[in-house]
């Protein structure tokens, strides 16, 4: 009380306050309505400001003390870290030449933090790590943007936080996750501060083979009656033209489809015609009709990006489970901006998503693949050379017979070549075969598969779905595991068409010696590598050859 009283003598001997100087000390003045100016003028003595100014000065001389040596240095980030400094992730630019803590997860939820600069590309971070996980070096490996949530489910009251409201005595549901591939040339520090702070969002590390599909000579993405200039010319178009035209800037090409719509805060879905042009995405309000009067513009391709959603028809009611997500930059939290699509099939979804990527970024999409095609002709970061290349245009039907090699041109030369080169391996079969039975029944013949990073082990079928579609609906991408059916036997996952077909592989024994078939014994093999190694070669009964081997690594 003394001091109060003390406090409030020293203030009265103070000047008064002009007009407006009790609110331009941060406190309001006549807050009680007492008619006493003495009294008012003891409610604000300097004591109170003289109070907070020594709370700053303990701050610095907080900060002075020794400070205790960290044991988890890993675990923390640098003084200078967007998580530490201002701003904070999500709340501006990241600042040029200062260095940024990047946390990258892996599928099995791993995680590593690197130290990157704001100008770090998606590239450059995927061949960091590369070499530090020492996984083979190609252009399939990128960087995943995964949201746990979009916030695009109902209530509107929950969508702040990770798991939607659920009715009492029914336990919470996890929200449906939307990811897209970071592009090689895209600055992983820009991407992560636009996240809002307390997102539940990560970067993920693993393959993606469809990432460069749509520049294969072979790949079928679009089809003819989704493409306006097929149909306009009545005539099918090779792909490599039809990428030309989307390249092109002089050209005008358009893909169309029919795609259902759910607004946000709407539970009902409509199916619309949508056109999507170099100017944005557009749909009709009547039918099919493409007339400037009945099309509404819908969303900017320059100023969003789009997501696949995955589970949506659990989480969101979509009608199929093909949806996607389209997301304005400007939005950072809340459903407003955000549109939910849903496709007909695989195929659509993937016609549009490919066709959003070719008109956003053009040619820089391009030259991102000419790059990672350059990469592939220079020597390996580390490890030894790969002993065959994962392209089929790089195999060529060579001749060894003379005394230096040819390449055969000749188709008909070639096919011979290919038959006596399966007679010439079942030759190697019928050999193997013929070894002592205590070798073939050895514990290292039975279980070296396991080895193998196209082996997965005791894995269910829908988790082996999802991991195939997570790393890419291409032709040829396969992977080996366990069946959960037959104890003794494995099962060969395959993408053909953007479809995973299964194929059981069965163990059997003849005379002492074990073989592995799956085609009821016609075609034996000594192990489950053999069995790899000659559909990486020869299709057999499979509607194509094993290309792409999924594959996860710890980080």
């Amino acid at each position: 009380d003394n001091a109060m009283d003390g406090g409030a003598q020293q203030s009265s001997l103070r000047e008064p306050p002009g007009p407006g100087g009790a609110e331009q000390q941060g406190v309001p003045g006549e807050w009680d309505g007492g008619e006493g100016p003495p009294e008012v003028k003891r409610s604000q003595p300097l004591f109170i400001h003289s109070s907070s100014r020594q709370l700053l000065e303990e701050e610095p001389r907080a900060s002075s003390l020794p400070s205790i040596p960290n044991p988890f240095p890993e675990l923390c980030s640098p003084s200078n870290s967007p998580i530490l400094s201002s701003p904070a992730l999500g709340q501006g630019p990241p600042r040029e030449g200062a260095s940024h803590v990047v946390k990258v997860f892996g599928e099995d939820g791993a995680c590593r933090s690197l130290e990157a600069s704001a100008g770090t590309t998606a590239r450059q971070l995927c061949e960091t790590l590369v070499r530090r996980t020492r996984a083979l070096q190609d252009h399939s490996w990128a960087l995943v943007e995964l949201h746990q949530h979009l916030a695009l489910g109902e209530p509107p009251a929950r969508r702040g936080m990770a798991r939607h409201w659920a009715p009492p005595g029914h336990p919470a549901e996890p929200c449906s996750p939307a990811e897209r591939c970071l592009e090689d040339h895209e600055s992983v520090v820009e991407v992560q501060s636009s996240w809002p702070p307390g997102a539940d969002s990560r970067f993920v590390f693993r393959k993606n083979f469809a990432k460069y599909e749509l520049f294969k000579s072979n790949a079928s993405l679009f089809p003819e009656v989704m493409v306006s200039s097929c149909l306009e010319a009545n005539k099918s178009m090779a792909h490599s033209e039809l990428i030309q035209n989307f390249l092109n800037s002089g050209s005008c090409p358009e893909v169309q489809g029919f795609l259902q719509l759910r607004e946000a805060g709407r539970k009902v879905w409509k199916r619309f015609y949508f056109s999507l042009r170099r100017s944005g995405l557009y749909y009709s309000t009547k039918g099919t009709s493409k007339d400037p009067r009945h099309l509404q513009y819908f969303a900017d391709l320059t100023e969003s990006n789009i997501y696949y959603v995955t589970q949506g028809k659990k989480h969101y009611g979509t009608p199929t489970e093909f949806g996607f997500c389209i997301k304005p930059y400007k939005v950072r939290s809340g459903v407003k901006g955000l549109k939910l699509l849903c496709s007909e099939d695989e195929q659509s979804r993937s016609c549009w998503m490919a066709a959003f990527r070719l008109f956003k970024y053009g040619m820089q999409l391009y030259r991102n693949y000419q790059q990672a095609q350059a990469r592939l002709s220079q020597p390996p970061w580390i490890g030894p050379t790969p002993l065959r290349s994962v392209s089929d245009n790089a195999l060529v039907a060579m001749d060894f017979s003379g005394c230096t090699g040819r390449v055969i041109e000749n188709p008909s030369e070639v096919l011979t070549v290919a038959l006596e080169e399966a007679q010439a391996w079942r030759k190697k079969t019928t050999h193997r075969y013929s070894l002592p039975a205590a070798c073939q029944s050895s514990p290292l013949s039975t279980a070296i598969h396991c080895t193998q990073p196209w082996f997965h082990g005791r894995i269910s079928r829908e988790d082996t779905q999802q991991l195939i579609g997570r790393q890419g609906l291409v032709d040829g991408v396969f992977l080996v595991r366990e069946s959960q059916r037959n104890p003794k036997g494995f099962v060969l996952s395959l993408c053909h068409l953007q479809r995973v077909k299964h194929y059981l592989i069965l163990p059997s024994e003849e005379e002492g010696r074990l073989y592995f078939t799956m085609d009821d014994g016609q075609t034996r093999f000594a192990d489950l590598i053999q069995l790899v190694e000659f559909h990486q070669i020869n299709r057999g009964i499979l509607p194509c050859k094993l290309r792409h081997y999924c594959t996860c690594v710890a980080l």
